[in-house]
């Protein structure tokens, strides 16, 4: 194999693992919201983790964050809670910092 098919392949790697890593630590985030509003809503146990697996379906369904924040907005409007987008990006944001540290630590 040529130096640059070698290194045409380590890119590739490298781009897969990282895609990985990525999809580890966004369903990571997303339980961690999920089992938030869950608490947030009343739940507990394994209705919790259903919820928060539900949450975790949400965003396979389109690409970034925004499919997640619509479910949970839904969500918290149709039990009478009032938890704005702007709380919701925000756990978003230290559960996705909470989950890399966790993934990384493994």
């Amino acid at each position: 194999m040529s130096g640059l098919n070698e290194r045409r392949k380590a890119f590739e790697d490298k781009f897969a693992h990282d895609e990985a890593l990525r999809f580890r630590v966004e369903a990571r985030r997303n339980k961690k919201i999920g089992l938030w509003v869950a608490d947030a809503m009343g739940k507990v146990g394994d209705e919790a983790d259903s919820y928060a697996k539900t949450v975790v379906l949400a965003d396979l369904k389109e690409a970034g964050g925004e499919d997640v924040i619509r479910k949970l907005r839904a969500d918290v409007a149709n039990v009478g809670l009032i938890i704005g987008e702007i709380d919701i990006r925000q756990k978003m944001t230290e559960f996705y910092i909470e989950a890399a540290e966790e993934i990384e630590n493994e």
